[in-house]
């Protein structure tokens, strides 16, 4: 007796299959669906968020307990902030309030804040931020992604509903107001006409022509001596009698110009290293347009990492190389050390990585934006237009942090008629970059989504590299502040190298925590050696008993550097014309003036 029934559907059986066309159609239908919705929504998926919060509702109707618990949270805060009112107006300003903000909240530190009414404006606020974190977290059933989703959105919501952003419920605004006349709302309206301007006219903010790119920043010297489709290849001049042999590749994000380490001659890390006797070479990635869609991660690593890798031995043939990886672009240098660890290609000297993850699965709120749903979304915004717009990965990262990035900004410049002091940090961020179709969602999808490169599945040149292949010294950096790459993501890096692991953790964000140039007394540091057979710490114990040092962590790491390097030698040629890598132009060169 046949068993092919059981086992299989019968094609006889089977309805006509729809056309190649239809199926495209439907696709191509779906896709400039989600295009358009992107537009409006800053690329997050309006299912994505629907499933998030009926996920929470769901649990939350079926959760009585937790109801009644979240009532009674009702009830008491109403109390306190009742008992603190009455408390107030027998003596007024000794009261001490019934609660405090976050320490990262500087909205209500005005003593303006302290007086009546505005001290209940605020306390009434500050209690109900709290209760709404109560109402979104620790709902039993509730999956972890979600629950930081609907955490997240009642966040922002109440961040745009407080009482800091309206200038009737703001003492800050109302004496600033009555001071000048209403001359603060005169020019919030100009700035805001301005800005308005600006941003159809997709120019940079106001104050950022004051920091011209070679000129004011990127202008340490320096030749390009290799060009491909990709990326130029820099090397910055000597500024020492002498050189170390080994010189330093420096391969940064190609979310971001590669002058974030290029910035004013004060806190520029390439003339820091020249500086102290290094030869630097630093890549700097083109700005990808619609020609460059379908460029992926494979293309990334072979025509950056690798291309720049062979231009630098070309120009010191035979010397190993230190090499240092920045946010994304360590993730890449991670994946390429791998897989030459794996084809025995021995070049490298030591791998440094700053602020860089290689396990993904504690990678800070931009997980919030990562699943099958919000990539799918993503995805489909990016095949429109071949590559992730500027504006619209600001957009993400200024609702990660927009008290500070956008509603602080807002209440400065457009109701107290306020503008910035201009810096070069500032003018960096505002030179944003774009992110190719292919390489953005493989990215994501690869290692955010799949962990793949933790867990053994990331290949290259069709097989698998693993991260434990590498034998040279690394050295990573891990921000405190970081909300990008959490320094605890960063630190994981001990549990997938098989090597001597440095690791420091300095205090800042992503980027002022990198850019923390010597003379600094607002920095502060702490690093530790493991060697290969030393035993695991954990991220905790080991910021509890690490010494902490007072200053800059860039003398810390070149010391570093120059432990694992050779003495002094002559400083080398501009690139090698001989072999085909004479200067093409000089430092910056053009790939980074691309808008």
């Amino acid at each position: 007796m046949s068993t092919r029934a059981t086992t299989e559907p019968d094609p006889a059986e089977d309805g006509p299959r729809d056309s190649y066309g239809s199926t495209a159609l439907g696709d191509v239908i779906d896709r400039s669906l989600h295009a358009t919705l992107a537009r409006y929504t800053l690329g997050l998926s309006p299912a994505a968020l629907a499933g998030a919060y009926l996920d929470w509702a769901a649990h939350l109707v079926a959760s009585p307990g937790k109801q009644l618990q979240l009532v009674h949270k009702a009830m008491r805060k109403t109390m306190r902030l009742a008992h603190y009112a009455a408390r107030n107006a027998l003596a007024p300003g000794t009261t001490p309030p019934c609660i405090e903000p976050l320490p990262q909240d500087r909205r209500f530190t005005d003593p303006a804040w302290r007086a009546w009414p505005y001290d209940l404006v605020a306390q009434a606020f500050l209690l109900q931020q709290q209760w709404w974190h109560n109402a979104t977290t620790d709902v039993r059933g509730v999956t972890a992604q979600h629950e930081r989703v609907v955490a997240f959105v009642a966040r922002q919501l109440l961040d745009t509903l407080s009482p800091s952003n309206f200038l009737p419920t703001n003492p800050e605004l109302i004496e600033r107001t009555l001071r000048e006349g209403g001359m603060n709302l005169v020019r919030g309206a100009q700035n805001f006409a301005e800005d308005l301007e600006r941003a159809i006219a997709g120019r940079p903010s106001s104050g950022d022509e004051a920091f011209a790119v070679g000129r004011d920043v990127a202008a340490t010297p320096g030749k390009v001596v290799f060009r491909n489709r990709l990326i130029e290849l820099i090397q910055y001049a000597p500024a020492t009698a002498q050189v170390r042999p080994e010189p330093v590749l420096v391969v940064p994000a190609w979310i971001m110009k590669y002058y974030i380490l290029d910035l004013e001659p004060r806190n520029s890390l390439v003339r820091f290293l020249t500086g102290r006797g290094f030869t630097v070479f630093m890549v700097s990635w083109r700005n990808p347009g619609p020609d460059e869609r379908d460029l992926g991660m494979e293309d990334y690593r072979k025509l950056g990492v690798m291309a720049a890798l062979d231009a630098v031995s070309r120009v010191l043939p035979e010397r190993r190389v230190h090499t240092v990886g920045y946010c994304l672009g360590g993730t890449l240098l991670a994946i390429a050390a791998a897989a030459m660890a794996r084809d025995g290609d021995r070049r490298l000297a030591t791998l440094t990585l700053l602020a860089a993850q290689s396990d993904f699965t504690e990678a800070g709120e931009l997980m919030l934006f990562i699943n099958e749903s919000q990539l799918a979304f993503l995805e489909d915004m990016m095949w429109e237009q071949g590559f992730l717009d500027t504006r619209q990965m600001a957009g993400a990262f200024q609702l990660l942090r927009s008290n500070d990035l956008v509603w602080s900004r807002m209440v400065r410049e457009h109701l107290m008629g306020e503008r910035d002091r201009p810096n070069a940090l500032m003018a960096w961020n505002a030179d944003a970059t774009r992110m190719p179709y292919r390489m953005h969602a493989e990215y994501l999808r690869r290692l955010f989504l799949d962990n793949d490169l933790a867990e053994g599945r990331y290949e290259t040149d069709g097989r698998a590299v693993a991260l434990t292949d590498i034998r040279v010294p690394i050295f990573a950096v891990g921000t405190t502040r970081d909300h990008v790459a959490p320094w605890r993501s960063a630190f994981k890096i001990h549990l997938l190298a098989d090597t001597e692991v440095t690791f420091l953790l300095t205090t800042g964000g992503h980027n002022a925590g990198i850019v923390a140039e010597p003379g600094r007394d607002d920095r502060s540091y702490q690093v530790r050696t493991r060697r290969s057979d030393d035993r695991f710490i954990d991220p905790e114990t080991w910021r509890a008993t690490v010494p902490v040092h007072t200053g800059s962590w860039w003398p810390e790491w070149t010391d570093w550097l120059a432990a694992r390097s050779g003495d002094g030698i002559e400083p080398p040629a501009m690139g090698a014309p001989a072999d085909g890598l004479a200067p093409i132009v000089d430092a910056p060169g053009t790939y980074v003036r691309q808008a």
